[in-house]
């Protein structure tokens, strides 16, 4: 639709129809009238309302979304299409492994390639947005949320985010082939204290600036369509009614002109927060804001229009509110086909195709992290040696995490199925061993029945049982492969932990397993980073797999045999125990460093009972054979604009090696303290058997650029540190003067 007619249909609405658009409700008011009732009489929502809604929530399926589009325009007064918005977030049935896990592939150009698929699929089944990428930075691993982030780095975070972005939307001609991303969560919401969901988040402008907003802006910057505010608060007040992060920073200081979406209920829950006193006051913080949708809750519904009528609201506000949306649907052209394509045919067409199963499994290998190895275990030979695979998640198909919510497990590639299309019946056997849990009543927060979680668990009988009969497999094997981890509800959304080693049931099995004297690898199960300090010992060999996704057991049976050199690097480190948390690599420099203070003994800073650095650092990864980094060389000790800086890796081994090259940059003297260490530049380099390359990066002045003593951002002349190596803590070092 032309511009020009899409400004006539926004003056023809009247403000009941104009406050519709800014409405999002979900797939249950869309029933039959009978099933309607409950969600209706819950809100508060009327059905004049809901004929003239804007958008829809988690409705997918080519069939669904048809049928309720086709509903709701017949009875449409101006055939203004819904949007169809859902929590697509690594996957529609195509599942791939989660953000962490994507982030460890240090691959944006394959992640993007991986959320074309995304697209097409969503598509297919007529979704027209997804609440993704999510790109907050998170630095607490107790935070269930760590599943959904791409890591612990500004730098990072923000290719993923641009990628991820291109990928879903993929924009030819200015025209959105995919479908519209919606960045979230603006803002900080990685910050939140305690690593507690939902939770306040406390930080300075400039930590907020510097370190939390360059993944927002990275994706808004790529073109994303829309941004979802966060549940936290920000400087004392809720993200959804912060006029500082949405009106000066997003739109005014960015120039954000597309859709601004409350996360579920979060206009409402200003109440809670106690910002608010009663719903209108919630419309009105929200919409000064420049918040545009209110998802699920009643108060724009109900409030916005009353607040037109008394004057108590600037009316432009709700207009140019109105306007983001039609825009977005016009975008998107909804005005010219409201299906976008999506029929039942296309739609099983396009899912689960054998060409995105090979896309799963080749972004499964590379995030999947090698974080031991001793004496070179692995590779294993096939049918050279019986092989045991024990543990819950060995013939588990839920491997594909908590967000893949439109995902199904019955698609998952088993580890014992995909060991048994490997291994002959004489050299592989199976047994479980123990239960995931030991206690599953934690799911009924979830939804879970009593008769549900009764089924779940073992009793003493058949732990009894299962352990017997593992060891007397155990006796007759030469290897033992654990398959271990997280319950699936155990991270994502509210799934914070204090506690994030093994379940006891688990550890407490192994510990019995491990005294058989065999050669044991640790295959981990999770979505997040999990204390390991008692595994490192037990275990020879200790993977890192995620939740993998759809094609997990294939990728992880292709690394255990070396058809795939292990290539994944950490994007987030992993603390050697909960009490080291927050923790990041780029932390601040301190007046009493551990390490090279002219104070001795106690009075630096340290733990009494740990060590401060992580058990595995920030970019650190294993793979089959050894790279030998060399001859850091900067092409002068000077800079002014650039400074070209390259490193010899040479490939010692007769494994084809894809290694992940990092730089680092130290500012030795800032107007405010700087970090140790911060990631500006890496490359993942193809290294063939024996083969010698010169790896060459340029640092650009703006690499240096940071928020100084009076909140500009630049840069100032000194001495810096460049760090080039395998990971946050092995690496090279030189200096430099920017002059």
């Amino acid at each position: 639709m032309q511009e020009a007619k899409l400004k006539e249909l926004l003056d023809s609405l009247t403000w009941t129809e104009k406050v519709g658009q800014l409405v999002q409700l979900s797939g249950d008011f869309f029933h039959s009238e009978e099933l309607a009732v409950g969600p209706k009489k819950k809100l508060g929502i009327t059905q004049e309302t809901i004929d003239v809604v804007g958008s829809v929530l988690n409705v997918t399926g080519a069939e669904t979304t048809r049928d309720v589009q086709g509903k709701y325009l017949k009875n449409s007064r101006h055939k203004i299409p819904l949007l169809f918005m859902a929590d697509i977030i690594y996957g529609y049935r195509t599942i791939f492994p989660i953000p962490l896990g994507l982030g460890a592939t240090w691959n944006p150009e394959l992640i993007e390639e991986a959320y074309g698929v995304i697209a097409r699929e969503s598509r297919s089944a007529g979704a027209h947005v997804t609440y993704a990428p999510m790109v907050d930075l998170v630095r607490d691993a107790r935070w269930g949320r760590c599943l959904e982030s791409t890591g612990e780095d500004p730098q990072l975070n923000a290719d993923f985010a641009e990628a991820m972005v291109r990928g879903l939307q993929q924009e030819r001609g200015g025209r959105l082939e995919g479908i519209a991303s919606c960045v979230k969560h603006f803002a900080a919401y990685g910050a939140a204290e305690a690593g507690r969901e939902y939770n306040t988040v406390d930080m300075s402008e400039r930590r907020l600036r510097q370190d939390y907003l360059s993944g927002y802006k990275s994706a808004v910057d790529a073109g994303a369509k829309l941004v979802m505010t966060s549940f936290n608060t920000y400087d004392g007040m809720p993200a959804t009614g912060n006029e500082f992060l949405l009106k000066e920073i997003l739109r005014e200081e960015w120039g954000f002109d597309g859709v601004i979406i409350s996360d579920y209920a979060a206009v409402q829950e200003l109440i809670a927060h106690g910002v608010a006193k009663d719903e209108r006051e919630a419309t009105l913080l929200a919409m000064q804001a420049t918040n545009d949708i209110d998802m699920k809750t009643g108060c724009y519904a109900n409030e916005l229009e009353p607040l037109i009528s008394d004057g108590a609201i600037d009316t432009d506000l709700v207009n140019d509110a109105v306007w983001r949306v039609l825009k977005l649907k016009n975008d998107l052209g909804l005005f010219e086909d409201p299906y976008r394509g999506s029929t039942i045919g296309q739609e099983q067409q396009t899912l689960l195709t054998e060409e995105n199963r090979r896309l799963a499994r080749k972004v499964a290998q590379e995030s999947i992290v090698l974080l031991q190895n001793k004496e070179e275990l692995l590779p294993l030979t096939p049918n050279k040696e019986r092989i045991l695979l024990v543990g819950p998640y060995g013939d588990e198909q839920d491997l594909i995490g908590l967000w893949a919510v439109h995902g199904k497990s019955s698609d998952v590639v088993s580890i014992k199925s995909a060991l048994e299309k490997e291994l002959s019946s004489e050299t592989f056997s199976f047994e479980k061993g123990c239960g995931l849990l030991a206690d599953y009543q934690f799911l009924g927060e979830f939804g879970a029945t009593k008769e549900q979680i009764h089924s779940l668990g073992m009793s003493d009988e058949e732990q009894g049982i299962a352990l017997k009969q593992a060891l007397e497999a155990g006796e007759q094997a030469d290897i033992i492969i654990y398959a271990m981890g997280e319950h699936t509800m155990q991270s994502g959304e509210a799934g914070s932990r204090t506690d994030i080693s093994l379940p006891t049931v688990q550890k407490e099995f192994m510990e019995k397993m491990v005294s058989l004297g065999k050669k044991n690898i640790l295959i981990a199960i999770s979505g997040r980073p999990l204390t390991f300090a008692k595994e490192v010992e037990q275990m020879d060999a200790i993977i890192q797999a995620w939740f993998p996704g759809t094609e997990g057991g294939n990728a992880l049976v292709d690394i255990l045999f070396g058809k795939v050199n292990p290539s994944g690097r950490l994007s987030m480190g992993f603390p050697e125990n909960v009490g080291q948390l927050p923790m990041s690599y780029n932390e601040f420099k301190t007046g009493r460093p551990l390490n090279s203070s002219t104070h001795r003994g106690r009075f630096v800073t340290k733990y009494l009972d740990s060590a401060n650095a992580p058990l595995f650092p920030f970019g650190f990864g294993l793979s089959y054979g050894t790279v030998v980094y060399s001859e850091l060389t900067l092409n002068s000790k000077q800079m002014t604009e650039d400074l070209n800086i390259s490193i010899k890796l040479k490939n010692t081994s007769s494994y084809e090696y894809l290694e992940t090259v990092q730089l680092y940059i130290q500012d030795i003297t800032g107007s405010v303290v700087r970090p140790v260490k911060e990631l500006k530049k890496y490359q993942k380099v193809k290294l063939s058997p024996n083969e010698e390359k010169i790896i060459e990066f340029q640092l650009q002045r703006n690499d240096l650029y940071y928020y100084m003593k009076d909140m500009q951002f630049g840069t100032e002349p000194g001495d810096f540190i460049v760090f080039v190596g395998r990971n946050a803590n092995d690496t090279q070092q030189e200096q430099f003067e920017l002059l």
